[in-house]
């Protein structure tokens, strides 16, 4: 057989790794392959073998993966706030029926409104009636029993206040009440005030307001039959004690002072939330005219149990 040319294979493998030894020089070193070379020679030179599983360990380490950025989290669109009613209030009211060998019906409503829309004036106002009726039986004459049904109680009180704040605690309060009584000594009272307001008990449980100041009222006299006005003095009590997260206490006194008559009523209420909207309400009224017929009582009571309900 014909023997191989030596020299002719040595020339072409050095033309073969002439191409790849020169891409490698246009690849950037890496650092890790740096370290890695500069420790397998130092060992070198210190007279150490290099074991061909260090070698392989250099030359298959490669330049670390680049960590992709954190997606940005996608921002859940926030529902902008809804603003708040200036309106606020509620109303109460109570029926009682009896029937059998007496028939008698009661019927007590209220409402109140009011109104703040954050700057220094706040408005309130309140709607109120009473109206009762009975049953009578009567014997005539000739043995028949007649039964007579007779109106006992026709009452309905209107009353406004503005309130304009001048410091944390004080305010400037305009009053107006008017008021109709089928069976009081004054069938008709109108008066109006303006009053100073101070919180003088402003606690976490406890608040206390109290108003005074002049008025004007103008009332009908039903025994004389006529009409008599006078200056008064106005005066306000209203107090409020939280006794606990779902149970208030409300005392309110109103005493209107004048030449002809003084007038004075007082509203005590207990009551007790069953949720965000409606309550029980237990309350216990009583009112007063110093100038009252002979054949009328100067005081009147009135007891309640009525149903509640608020709104914001």
């Amino acid at each position: 057989m014909p023997r191989p040319n030596l020299l002719a294979l040595s020339l072409s493998l050095c033309l073969a790794g002439a191409p790849l030894a020169h891409a490698q020089d246009l690849v950037p070193p890496d650092n890790n392959l740096k370290a890695g070379a500069q420790i397998t020679s130092a060992k070198a030179k210190a007279g150490g073998a290099v074991t061909q599983k260090e070698s392989l360990a250099v030359s298959h380490k490669g330049a670390p993966l680049p960590v992709p950025p954190p997606r940005p989290m996608a921002e859940t669109p926030t529902e902008p706030l809804q603003p708040s009613s200036p309106w606020s209030g509620g109303g109460e009211l109570g029926f009682a029926s009896a029937h059998g060998n007496s028939t008698t019906e009661s019927l007590n409503a209220r409402l109140d409104l009011n109104y703040a829309d954050g700057g220094a004036w706040k408005y309130s106002g309140s709607l109120s009636g009473l109206r009762a009726s009975s049953e009578y039986k009567s014997t005539q004459p000739d043995g028949t029993i007649k039964r007579d049904r007779r109106t006992t109680a026709n009452r309905y009180t209107l009353t406004g206040n503005g309130a304009y704040r001048t410091d944390s605690r004080g305010t400037v309060n305009t009053s107006l009440r008017h008021e109709e009584d089928d069976f009081g000594t004054f069938s008709r009272q109108t008066s109006v005030s303006v009053s100073y307001g101070n919180r003088v008990v402003d606690g976490d449980r406890t608040q206390l307001d109290l108003q005074v100041g002049p008025g004007f009222r103008r009332a009908y006299d039903t025994l004389e039959e006529r009409n008599e006005s006078s200056v008064i003095g106005r005066g306000l009590v209203d107090l409020r004690v939280s006794l606990s997260e779902n149970t208030e206490l409300v005392n309110k006194l109103l005493v209107e002072s004048g030449e002809y008559n003084t007038f004075a009523q007082n509203d005590l209420g207990l009551s007790v939330t069953m949720n965000s909207h409606l309550a029980l309400k237990a309350g216990w009224q009583a009112r007063h005219n110093s100038d009252a017929a002979e054949n009328l009582k100067r005081t009147d009571t009135l007891t309640t149990m009525n149903v509640v309900y608020k709104f914001k």
